[in-house]
């Protein structure tokens, strides 16, 4: 009997991507779009007009690619801009007459365990207990566990959300990133209180745009290689580096780094300041950067 086609698609706040997979074991096709869906929400508390509908533009686009591999069941999800958005409904009425399904609005809690499991699928338990980060535009989820998640929390601080906060001038100035270190060192006090599972694990795994983008800068890619950042190893090391080279850069000056995509030149700075401070926090020298994710959990439970 021939395996499924499923699809998975993320609507998140600083990117809407898609995956789609044949049983599981076979990616058809995996997108990634920078929509900006949570442009202004933490100050407005609402989403934008012109956002919701640069994500509606991208979904028509990946309802064609879903069409064209014939995926019949779909999940499709949204995480932190619309979780703290009034007027998610906006989007999720569109988004629905679009692709054929509501999109759920998923716990940070409910995000952090798909993310662990698509995260941790293709790895050796015994490298274990894992940390896993999900390091989003809005949020940021840290799940814990070996061959299951054990425990997770969701954190306010994201690529987006701290970068509208807190970074202002070009380039940023020391105090700017000063105030993303500190509040991000204020969330992980929480994660050491209420999660204290978190200091027992043995392997970092970074998920998302800034992790990737990250050991993309870090290896000088003129273009995107799945083969060469998943499961590339970050060093502490190179993350300071990464994080302090871009940070002292003006944006047009940061925009010339081979690695970073366009869309991520603005708030790339406030992503590697959160992890920054993650690895320092909790004492990792290496991160494990991991190109499966939330969209290989959500396919995983298409086919349970």
């Amino acid at each position: 009997m021939t395996a499924p086609v499923v699809a998975a698609i993320d609507c998140g706040t600083n990117s809407t991507r898609l995956l789609v997979s044949r049983g599981g074991a076979q990616t058809l096709d995996r997108l990634m779009t920078i929509t900006r869906l949570g442009e202004g929400v933490d100050r407005t508390g609402r989403l934008a007009p012109a956002a919701i509908e640069r994500t509606l533009d991208c979904l028509r686009r990946y309802r064609e690619v879903m069409d064209r591999h014939g995926a019949k069941i779909v999940r499709i999800t949204a995480t932190s801009a619309a979780r703290d958005a009034a007027n998610r409904d906006d989007l999720f009425d569109a988004a629905e007459a679009v692709v054929g399904r509501r999109p759920e609005l998923l716990s940070g809690l409910a995000e952090g365990q798909l993310s662990f499991q698509g995260a941790t699928a293709e790895l050796d338990p015994a490298l274990g207990p894992f940390l896993v980060v999900d390091l989003g535009g809005g949020s940021t989820e840290l799940s814990v566990g070996v061959s299951a998640c054990q425990a997770a929390m969701s954190l306010d601080l994201g690529c987006v959300r701290l970068t509208e906060k807190y970074i202002h001038s070009d380039p940023p100035l020391p105090e700017e990133l000063h105030a993303c270190l500190s509040v991000t060192g204020a969330h992980l006090d929480d994660v050491d209180r209420e999660m204290p599972e978190a200091r027992s694990a043995r392997t970092l795994v970074g998920l998302a745009g800034t992790v990737s983008t990250a050991a993309a800068v870090e290896q000088g890619l003129l273009e995107y290689d799945r083969g060469k950042v998943h499961h590339f190893n970050l060093t502490k090391a190179a993350v300071e580096d990464v994080f302090r080279t871009l940070a002292t850069e003006a944006r047009a000056d940061r925009a010339s780094n081979p690695g970073l995509e366009p869309g991520r030149v603005d708030v790339i700075v406030g992503g590697m300041a959160i992890l920054v401070k993650i690895m320092r926090h909790f004492g990792f020298e290496n991160c494990l950067v991991s190109e499966s994710d939330i969209l290989d959990g959500m396919v995983l439970s298409l086919l349970d």
